[in-house]
């Protein structure tokens, strides 16, 4: 005579149950009638719109297989998982700190903030920068790993703000020192346009190749940062001949 206990009926129960959904979809695979003919055909044909805005292959498939690049796949792995390093300097990132909060929830673009280059692949420079930060901001840039992609916030940061006019250590644009990406005006900028910035520069990962980001960093750059704000021994003042020799003169940057 065989007895049962209770937890070999638990797991007898499980494994039953478990195989319920696999044989029943068996069964409605052998019994369902084939189609013929080309309009039943194409009635079974799903066309699956790529989640990038553009798509590099047509992707027309049977039984739901997805077909896309290794490109597009890449893209948008990136872009549904930006790592912002938060540069902030200024009451601009005041603006930026209330996206963490559960009002606005970054978090839902995949947004992840990091505190060290060598993680992020984004940085959003909020506030005015220096000529003594320059130096600094330049080397955070370059330990970012490829592609990285940076965000101009305030004013301050595009264009000097209102020490653009008469302060003599205020740098005249951030993208005089990295590439930027994307530009977000204002004084400051609200949390809701942090987030439309945000989505362009998803839409611009998006569209990109990958050799795209090195093109302007490799031919315009020419090791302009090495010779920026470069103190000298004997005076408190600053070296500006290396940026003459980069294209720029003295009154671009200050």
């Amino acid at each position: 005579m065989f007895l049962l206990y209770e937890y070999d009926i638990f797991w007898a129960f499980l494994i039953i149950s478990s195989l319920i959904p696999i044989l029943a979809f068996l069964i409605s695979g052998i019994l369902a009638p084939i189609s013929k003919g080309p309009e039943k055909l194409s009635r079974n044909i799903e066309t699956i719109m790529n989640s990038i805005e553009f798509p590099l292959l047509d992707q027309t498939t049977q039984n739901s297989v997805i077909s896309t690049t290794l490109n597009d796949f890449s893209n948008w792995s990136r872009l549904s998982s930006l790592w912002p390093l938060l540069y902030g300097t200024s009451c601009c990132f005041i603006e930026f700190a209330s996206l963490i909060g559960s009002r606005f929830d970054f978090d839902r673009y995949g947004l992840v903030p990091r505190s060290s280059p060598r993680q992020a692949d984004l940085i959003l420079t909020a506030g005015t920068v220096t000529m003594k930060m320059a130096p600094s901001l330049v080397r955070l840039y370059e330990q970012m790993p490829e592609p990285k992609y940076v965000i101009a916030m305030g004013a301050c940061t595009i264009t000097g703000g209102m020490f653009s006019t008469d302060s003599y250590s205020t740098v005249r644009g951030v993208d005089k020192l990295i590439p930027v990406d994307v530009y977000l005006p204002g004084c400051p900028p609200k949390p809701e346009a942090i987030i439309d910035a945000i989505t362009k520069l998803r839409k611009k990962i998006s569209r990109e190749i990958y050799e795209d980001p090195m093109i302007w960093y490799k031919s315009t750059r020419r090791g302009m940062h090495k010779n920026i704000c470069i103190k000298k021994k004997s005076q408190n003042s600053f070296d500006f001949l290396g940026l003459e020799k980069c294209g720029f003169s003295r009154k671009g940057i200050l």
